[in-house]
């Protein structure tokens, strides 16, 4: 119940919930299931990909929450001072906005593929917006 399949730019991924650390978000997002959509580079925060989710809400307080998720690491920004976002690290990230340094709830980690993230990263930073999808193991 805890396992996902993500698919980002066609490569496969294994990946797990953070139920322990986030179970609100994990909870919220898991309702959210099948996602798919689009993944974008960043603009601020480094070597990430973000999608952007607008003014959706998750119901989702502060939880697990950081400004540096390590490479793997899947972040919820639930909004606020910023638009509602998803950020995966593929590299080194600070996470933030226009608005200014952001924290996000760390709510899932990818688990197997890591090497081919940066990659994917490159590729979406040079070609564009890639798809994206996660769904239960």
């Amino acid at each position: 119940m805890d396992k996902l399949n993500i698919i980002y730019g066609g490569i496969s991924f294994e990946a797990r919930f953070e139920t322990d650390k986030a179970p609100a978000t994990c909870a919220a997002f898991r309702e959210r299931l099948p996602f798919r959509d689009k993944a974008i580079h960043v603009r601020w925060s480094g070597q990430g990909v973000w999608v952007p989710l607008g003014d959706t809400e998750f119901g989702v307080g502060w939880e697990n929450a950081t400004s540096y998720p390590a490479l793997g690491e899947i972040i919820l920004y639930p909004g606020g001072v910023s638009e509602t976002e998803i950020l995966i690290a593929y590299g080194r990230v600070s996470f933030a906005s226009m608005a200014g340094q952001l924290a996000g709830n760390h709510f899932i980690t990818i688990t197997s593929g890591l090497d081919r993230l940066a990659e994917l990263g490159r590729r979406t930073l040079w070609e564009g917006a890639q798809d994206i999808s996660f769904e239960l193991a």
